[in-house]
């Protein structure tokens, strides 16, 4: 009974699909170039990072704000010591510890209780602008953080792109090597054929395997670019060391219309970035101006001693119950030596400012040159991509031709090996003429800090 249970279990083993845990993992759905970027602008480091710093500048700001708010001290001090008192002065010090009350004619070395507790409220109500600057300091280190996330999240979407353009044009030169492995692995044969029957000489045969051991060299070499191509948009993507499938649609098969852009350069993150440092810069020169001020305090004071007499004894002088006082006052205090070093940091931040002004100056400058650049790439990847199909198209008749005429011993194999590398060349160069218009394009849009044409053409 105990066998015949075992082998019906096995039966139906052998009939039942596979369950789910033991299936093998789906493999990922291929993404289009729209998709990658997204997927990168959700997943990429730098853009947290960068967003990190944003959200930091911005709780500056609230911090800057807190210097209108008064300030309130509170204070409880339990002291036992002496209280002998000697006559004279003590310059400013924190070491010795401070002593008040008349001279007492007969020292003393015991202990009596001293007690002090007290609040004061301090405010500056007027501050010659000295605060509105530091503000003003804070909301531009808030303006730069924020173009400097957009400059990084156009970075990311130009490198996913890139790299899935990159991807995809590998992908194309493995198909074009397999391609090319296949005729000639046919034209192998067809030759050791011929070779046998003694319709041509034994040369032909070396030439024609070893152009296909050349060609399977040569199909070897683009797996692996391909693989490492995939490898660099899996980083670009922010999902390093995973797999990902391409899905390359029409930049295959479409070359994109004539963009219409214009826009000028300091209106691309990298040139609004850089005047937002201009502008911190600015404000920290507007901000030192308003520290070479007096300084007014409007304050208010509520404090208690407990200070025993002399005779006193036992727990007189725990608690700050003997003497009590209240204050109200304005105080007004002005820094005159700081001139000198508020004028040295006024100029070291003149300084930064002139250093802003140069760089944005060359940001703009390179702007302008990567448009100029991207133009010409653009023009001529459009007439290459025009001029591919003939390419092809006459490589593929003069294939056929040569290979006509080398079956009908016309010919030699080394114009059949030439006309195949050919034609190799001349599919490459078709299959990778539409995806150059679309890097050029990319380029164009990265150059104007904008890739909505760009998307827009992809979709």
């Amino acid at each position: 009974m105990g066998m015949v249970t075992t082998l019906l279990a096995g039966a139906l083993l052998a009939v039942l699909p596979p369950t789910a845990s033991a299936q093998q993992p789906a493999q990922a759905q291929p993404l289009t170039i729209s998709q990658a970027i997204d997927l990168a602008l959700a997943n990429y480091p730098a853009i947290r990072a960068a967003e990190g710093q944003a959200s930091a500048a911005r709780a500056g700001v609230d911090l800057a704000r807190t210097a209108y708010l008064p300030h309130t001290d509170l204070i409880w001090q339990q002291d036992r010591a002496t209280r002998n008192n000697v006559a004279g002065l003590l310059l400013p010090q924190s070491v010795i510890p401070s002593i008040s009350g008349p001279i007492s004619d007969t020292p003393s070395y015991g202990g009596v209780w001293g007690s002090a507790a007290g609040a004061l409220f301090s405010w500056e109500p007027f501050d010659f602008g000295l605060r509105r600057a530091s503000v003003g300091v804070a909301e531009n280190l808030v303006k730069a953080a924020t173009t400097t996330v957009e400059l990084t999240r156009l970075q990311v979407a130009v490198d996913a792109a890139d790299a899935f353009l990159n991807a995809a044009a590998a992908d194309e030169q493995v198909q074009t090597a397999h391609a090319d492995v296949n005729r000639r692995d046919v034209l192998s044969t067809s030759v050791a054929t011929l070779v046998q029957n003694q319709l041509r000489p034994g040369a032909d045969l070396s030439r024609a395997q070893a152009d296909l051991a050349a060609a399977k060299i040569q199909l070897i070499l683009s797996q692996r670019a391909a693989a490492r191509a995939h490898a660099t948009l899996a980083e670009a993507l922010g999902v390093a060391g995973q797999t990902v499938a391409l899905e390359a649609g029409a930049l295959l098969t479409k070359t994109p219309a004539a963009p219409a852009i214009s826009a000028a350069p300091e209106a691309h993150p990298a040139a609004r970035e850089q005047q937002a440092v201009i502008d911190t810069a600015h404000s920290r020169v507007r901000a030192l101006a308003s520290a070479y001020v007096p300084r007014i305090n409007f304050q208010s004071a509520v404090f208690a001693r407990g200070a025993p007499p002399v005779t006193a004894a036992g727990t007189t002088g725990l608690f700050p119950t003997t003497t009590s006082n209240w204050a109200v006052g304005l105080t007004f205090s002005f820094p005159v030596f700081d001139v000198v070093s508020i004028g040295a940091r006024r100029q070291v931040e003149l300084g930064n400012e002139a250093t802003a002004k140069a760089r944005y100056d060359q940001t703009v400058q390179t702007l302008r040159a990567d448009e100029a650049r991207a133009k010409a790439d653009l023009d001529a990847a459009r007439l290459i991509a025009e001029n591919t199909p003939i390419e092809l198209q006459a490589a593929r008749q003069a294939e056929a031709q040569v290979r006509a005429r080398y079956d009908a011993s016309l010919g030699t194999l080394s114009e059949v090996a030439d006309v195949e590398r050919l034609l190799a060349q001349a599919e490459i160069d078709d299959q990778l003429a539409r995806l150059g218009v679309w890097r050029a394009l990319l380029a164009e849009a990265s150059a104007h800090g904008d890739l909505t044409l760009f998307l827009s053409q992809v979709k």
